[in-house]
């Protein structure tokens, strides 16, 4: 059964790590091996797995989705005005699955789980569902 988690986001455009949070819940259900699928609802908002070690990297990726889908556009027809957040999600992506091996999410060194916002802020859910193997 899929477990619901939800956030609060603080900007527009935000990356918002939920490593910790999805590897406790890893940790609460006692899975050692498997597979954890992490999905997003939201078609203004995604799912992602990139380097949560330097800062600059979510800023340089926000930085450059906003120069390839600028917020307003001449041509967008979109009536809510959000255009861009709508191609930024679908960029990203609504889902992920890591592998779990020992009770531990297998990520690179450098790498962390993010819910991308686009369209904020916002009261958003996520689920997680564990693959039992």
């Amino acid at each position: 059964m899929a477990q619901k988690f939800t956030i609060q986001t603080h900007e527009r455009d935000e990356f918002y790590e939920i490593t910790s949070t999805l590897q406790a819940y890893v940790e609460e259900e006692g899975i050692q091996d498997g597979v954890l699928y992490v999905y997003c609802p939201h078609t203004t908002a995604g799912i992602t797995i990139n380097e949560n070690a330097d800062p600059d990297v979510k800023r340089d990726m926000i930085m450059r989705l906003d120069e390839v889908y600028p917020w307003e556009h001449p041509k967008y027809r979109h009536a809510e005005g959000n255009t861009a957040s709508h191609l930024k999600a679908s960029t990203m992506g609504a889902s992920q699955m890591v592998l779990i091996s020992e009770g531990e999410l297998i990520l690179g060194t450098w790498q962390g789980i993010y819910f991308c916002e686009f369209d904020g802020p916002r009261r958003r859910n996520y689920f997680a569902e564990i693959l039992k193997k």
